[in-house]
């Protein structure tokens, strides 16, 4: 991890006193994603020196996630770095706002199985 990104795992961490968990360096659909809280559908990157030129390629991967129900919030790791709580602020209403979602690695509901 990157320093933003090790600044900001800390920090994530500490929502889980909320009911909020995150996963870190989380494998889905063939992409790894810098952090992910699948109860909520939602994906967070932290955008440093590596993301220049990158926008197409990060485009077709938030569309490709949106696409199974995760949205992805992108930070700037300057903002990591000098502006940690209002980040962490706009994450958190992030999470508030996003209804909650059956985590993806639990077995399928027994219902509706048919006649």
């Amino acid at each position: 991890m990157s320093p933003p990104e090790a600044r900001l795992w800390l920090a994530l961490r500490d929502l889980r006193k909320q009911g909020f968990h995150f996963r870190r360096q989380h494998p889905l659909l063939g992409y790894y994603l810098d952090f992910v809280c699948l109860g909520r559908g939602l994906a967070v990157e932290v955008d440093g020196g590596s993301h220049e030129g990158r926008g197409d390629w990060d485009a077709r991967r938030d569309a490709a996630l949106a696409h199974h129900g995760v949205k992805t919030l992108r930070i700037a790791a300057a903002d990591v770095r000098d502006r940690l709580p209002d980040a962490i602020d706009f994450i958190l209403r992030e999470l508030m706002a996003a209804a909650p979602t059956r985590p993806l690695r639990d077995h399928p509901p027994r219902d509706g199985k048919g006649d």
